[in-house]
């Protein structure tokens, strides 16, 4: 790996480890030190979409601030980022939700990092979360591409936009699948807490939905030249 790849990942990885430690506590916080009533819905999206515009708009300029496999494999299937380059950020997201989800489970016991663990709602079966994820994700790299990509996005804009993109989605899907749209923000508290139902749910949708969305924005959205 050449100096720019490896500060590339680990650029991913920080970014990474902040969503799975900020998007855990903000769910779990109020019930590790005994309190009601604190997380909601609303706080738990804003909380996620925060740590993802804070994180981009920091790393952005070293990675292109993707933490978030989904958002890789948009880049990868359309050439944007060569496969062996996008194997070693999913490596990086990975090893970096990992970390944050090892860390809480340490300090604070695998209960609460299972709590933060999205998994799905009651009466969702396994192929309405598949599509309710792809369709989530989809909509986040259509503004990953629209914002950060696209060269006719107002500079400057994209890491709010993507960072409020994500809150919205997280409230309205939250319920249904726990809002994940994300490989990685699944697996790290997974790995911690050995919480693993549905977890293929968290793959092959936010999988689904980011490259069709890479492609859709690349191959028709975007102006070539």
């Amino acid at each position: 790996m050449t100096s720019t790849l490896w500060r590339q990942a680990v650029a991913e990885a920080i970014g990474t480890f902040a969503l799975i430690f900020v998007g855990v506590l903000s769910i779990s916080a109020s019930g590790i030190v005994g309190a009601t009533g604190v997380a909601t819905l609303a706080s738990i999206g804003l909380a996620h979409g925060l740590t993802i515009a804070v994180m981009v708009a920091a790393l952005g300029a070293i990675s292109g601030g993707h933490f978030n496999p989904a958002v890789t494999v948009g880049f990868v299937v359309t050439g944007r980022m060569r496969a062996g380059t996008g194997l070693i950020y999913w490596v990086a997201q990975i090893a970096g939700a990992s970390a944050a989800g090892l860390l809480l489970a340490a300090l604070f016991g695998a209960d609460p990092v299972a709590t933060g663990t999205p998994d799905l709602g009651a009466r969702v079966g396994f192929g309405a979360g598949v599509v309710v994820e792809a369709v989530a994700t989809f909509l986040l790299v259509l503004v990953v591409f629209g914002t950060a990509v696209d060269r006719r996005a107002p500079a400057g804009v994209y890491p709010l936009a993507i960072g409020l993109t994500l809150a919205l989605a997280i409230m309205a899907v939250g319920p249904l699948t726990g809002g994940s749209l994300n490989p990685a923000r699944t697996f790290g508290p997974a790995l911690a807490s050995g919480h693993w139902q549905n977890h293929l749910v968290y793959w092959i949708g936010p999988l689904i939905g980011g490259a069709l969305a890479g492609l859709v924005e690349h191959g028709y959205l975007m102006e070539r030249g």
